[in-house]
């Protein structure tokens, strides 16, 4: 165990060693050019972000029916929309979390969307249980998250791990680690359920029902 140890110890810091060396190799020009390079990234991400808020992306809002939905999935790449009932609690849950999310998560558009307003849409997506978070990326339905079975099937449970749930989906930037959510739970990570807006699998079943 020790000769292992002493080996892994070795290799590191013969890596280290290389990238010290390549640094030090770098001339003027090629730190200029890394520099500059650098500042090019952070103006595209800038004009990005200012391209996301006028989209009405850092605010969580709600959508005035189909029509105004399918506005949205084709101006953001990355959208959440919360399908909820007025006089479902669980909703309301929801809706104090992606408050938050939607601030944090620029890149991403969150709306919510009456789904008794959408019969359509509902029916499309055959969307029975409320809350049911629909996740989508580039115009196609990526995943769900149906009630809070995959939130450790509790009321209580943290903005962080919603977070870490619509990151397991793609549709956030996320720099935590994505096998295992970041505080104990009862839920297993979920596997994502892929379909397109036209039709497919169904979510699963968890709070309340559509047809109540």
């Amino acid at each position: 165990m020790e000769q292992v140890l002493q080996h892994v110890a070795q290799t590191v810091e013969k890596q280290l060693d290389q990238e010290i060396e390549r640094i030090d190799a770098l001339d003027s020009g090629d730190l200029e050019a890394i520099r500059q390079q650098r500042i090019n990234e952070m103006k595209q991400r800038a004009k990005k972000k200012q391209e996301w808020l006028a989209n009405g992306h850092g605010e969580y809002s709600e959508v005035d029916g189909e029509k105004e939905f399918f506005g949205v999935c084709n101006k953001s790449e990355n959208v959440v929309c919360h399908f909820y009932r007025d006089d479902t609690p669980r909703c309301r849950i929801v809706d104090m979390h992606l408050k938050l999310l939607a601030r944090k998560h620029v890149e991403t558009r969150f709306v919510k969307l009456n789904a008794e307003r959408a019969p359509f849409l509902t029916g499309r997506l055959k969307i029975r249980v409320l809350p049911t978070l629909a996740l989508f990326k580039d115009n196609k339905s990526r995943d769900y998250v149906v009630g809070f079975t995959d939130l450790g099937n509790r009321d209580d449970f943290s903005t962080d791990m919603l977070e870490w749930r619509l990151a397991r989906s793609e549709v956030i930037e996320y720099s935590g680690d994505l096998r295992e959510p970041p505080a104990p739970h009862s839920a297993r990570p979920h596997p994502l359920q892929r379909k397109t807006i036209r039709g497919g699998a169904a979510p699963g079943d968890d709070s309340d029902d559509l047809s109540d």
